[in-house]
């Protein structure tokens, strides 16, 4: 019988050395310099191979994604049709239907590093072949000038999302803006860190169940500016008050601090030598940039960072966010704000609308508002 108890007792301890051994203690950097360290599981691959060849099909949602690494690229063809449940679309935030896409991906099987922050507005697709779209073309104009880029997430304005954080395009692309809950569910492989996706550049994208690495982005003091401001869609009008602290409503709410969390400017991090990029439960949820080499580069504010003053699109963007019929230029209707005070200035040829070309030449001028003498376009 001792012998027994003597069997059992060191079978006893096996097993708690085995349990203990799955956690190890990671050193990671932000940018390969200045290492320190986290308990957490080590980073391993979910049962499927994803940086391999994979396909992904899935009957009951009408998946189709497969993998392919062809020399040094990863090729993805997809449908972008989610491989899970999703909310109810068409829904009174949302009024659009989820659809298929045919869409190639290619993404370089060995990524590049540079530390240079480039803008992506979509930094990377899931593994099942839907994209990353954190930030959104919505935006509250305000008649003293200011432009506030409305985040996905947030409680003025409802956009639709579902509990993946996601909604759908007039397109018909499911897009994710946040964590993709029931994505994440399905490629858990009991690890913290869950392998999710890819950026374009080539780094992985990973969340952490635990949510132990935290981004860098905090509040701003202060307040906020702008007075008589309104959202608009083809379908809806709303005043927005935009006074008051600065809540998160807005990407413009936020700002990166070096070193306030673990994740650098673009929700990256070093972990065990090896670069990735985290989606996290808070902002910005998904990078808004990369971190490595990328073959089309997108343009967007400098670094992707917010001005503190509500970010000032470019004349592209203007016409984007305000051209309600995508004719790709703006009617005296469509205009808002400072443009539509001015609208017969900058309409230099008089036709009736106001070209990205117009208002460039508006911005260059410096063209001025009758009653303040504040630029057009915003504060300085």
């Amino acid at each position: 019988m001792k012998h027994i108890f003597k069997i059992l007792a060191v079978v006893i301890i096996g097993l708690l050395y085995g349990c203990n051994s799955q956690k190890k203690t990671t050193s990671h950097s932000h940018d390969g310099s200045e290492n320190h360290s986290h308990d957490t599981e080590s980073v391993v691959k979910s049962t499927t191979n994803y940086y391999g060849n994979y396909d992904l099909e899935d009957g009951a949602f009408g998946t189709k994604t497969k993998v392919t690494i062809v020399g040094d690229t990863r090729v993805m063809v997809t449908n972008s049709l989610p491989n899970h449940e999703t909310g109810t679309f068409p829904n009174p935030g949302n009024p659009n239907t989820i659809a298929s896409q045919n869409i190639t991906y290619k993404f370089p099987v060995t990524p590049k590093f540079t530390g240079k922050a480039q803008w992506m507005r979509e930094p990377g697709v899931a593994l099942n072949g839907i994209k990353f779209e954190p930030q959104t073309a919505e935006v509250v104009v305000c008649d003293t000038g200011e432009n506030y880029r409305v985040e996905a997430i947030q409680d003025v304005i409802d956009l639709g999302l579902d509990f993946n954080h996601a909604h759908v395009q007039p397109t018909g692309a499911y897009h994710y803006h946040g964590t993709p809950t029931s994505m994440i569910s399905k490629f858990d492989s009991g690890q913290d860190l869950v392998h999710i996706g890819f950026a374009h550049d080539g780094f992985p994208m990973y969340y952490s169940k635990s949510g132990q690495y935290k981004p860098s982005f905090k509040l701003l003091d202060g307040t906020r500016e702008g007075e008589d401001c309104t959202y608009d869609n083809p379908k809806q009008h709303m005043d927005i008050a935009v006074g008051g602290h600065h809540d998160g409503t807005y990407g413009s709410d936020y700002e990166y601090v070096a070193g306030y969390g673990d994740l650098d400017e673009c929700n990256g991090i070093t972990v065990d030598g090896k670069y990735m990029y985290l989606v996290t439960n808070q902002f910005p949820y998904v990078g808004r940039c990369v971190m490595g080499e990328v073959e089309t580069e997108q343009q967007g504010p400098p670094n992707g960072q917010p001005n503190g003053q509500g970010e000032r699109p470019n004349p592209s963007q203007i016409i984007e966010q305000m051209d309600a019929n995508n004719d790709g230029k703006l009617s005296v209707n469509e205009a808002k704000g400072p443009l539509k005070e001015d609208f017969s200035k900058i309409d230099s040829n008089s036709d009736g609308f106001i070209t990205k070309e117009e208002i460039e030449k508006a911005s260059k001028s410096r063209v001025q508002r009758p009653q303040g003498g504040r630029p057009q376009g915003g504060r300085n």
